[in-house]
């Protein structure tokens, strides 16, 4: 979690004011403790998805997905974020806009599987022009980035794919995914993406 990221939340919906430490089910008021819980128990479900595969209907499936990541450490696993976000002087969507934004992406996703399994170039488009609206979307207050490779990840399997934006020890395809949602560049994302469903296509 980059210290760089600001949030607006006089009333500390999420967090304890004493230690500033996100409120958790484990009651853990050490950010160290908790970034090491929180990591060990998003990879057991990570893992379970992986076996258990969920279809993607809509942007629902993405709150399914935080919910299921999760809902070990965080009471508002699966929740939409109640507070504004912004990183490095840039905000993150709106609150106030989320239904626009949830009716957007639907339409994107329904585009995205009208496009025949045999074109891997424009599935590699719309799934970096998925990832950048739900970047900038950002609809949760811990565990965006996760959340969103993995919805990436299902959609892709539905077409017979496998996409990998976060594969161990492999620092040119983090630092590409980075460069790609933090500056809103989706023709990087495509790139990536492309390059990582054709390596896996072959």
């Amino acid at each position: 979690m980059s210290n760089s990221y600001k949030y607006i939340d006089p009333d500390f919906t999420y967090t304890d004011p004493k230690t500033g430490v996100l409120r958790n089910l484990q009651d853990i008021t050490d950010p160290d403790v908790l970034l090491f819980v929180e990591s060990g128990a998003v990879a057991k479900r990570l893992q379970e998805l992986c076996e258990s595969p969920i279809k993607i209907k809509g942007i629902d499936s993405l709150f399914e997905i935080h919910r299921h990541l999760f809902q070990d450490i965080y009471v508002w696993a699966g929740k939409k974020r109640a507070v504004e976000i912004s990183k490095d002087g840039k905000q993150f969507f709106p609150t106030s806009h989320f239904d626009n934004a949830f009716r957007y992406i639907d339409q994107l996703i329904a585009e995205f599987k009208k496009i025949p399994k045999s074109n891997n170039r424009l599935l590699a488009e719309k799934l970096a022009e998925i990832l950048d609206n739900l970047n900038y979307l950002h609809p949760f207050r811990e565990g965006n980035g996760r959340t969103q490779r993995e919805f990436l990840r299902l959609l892709a399997l539905e077409k017979g794919l496998t996409l990998n934006l976060n594969p161990p020890d492999n620092k040119s395809v983090y630092e590409q995914y980075m460069k790609g949602t933090i500056e809103s560049d989706v023709k990087t994302l495509t790139e990536l993406i492309f390059e990582l469903i054709d390596t896996n296509d072959k």
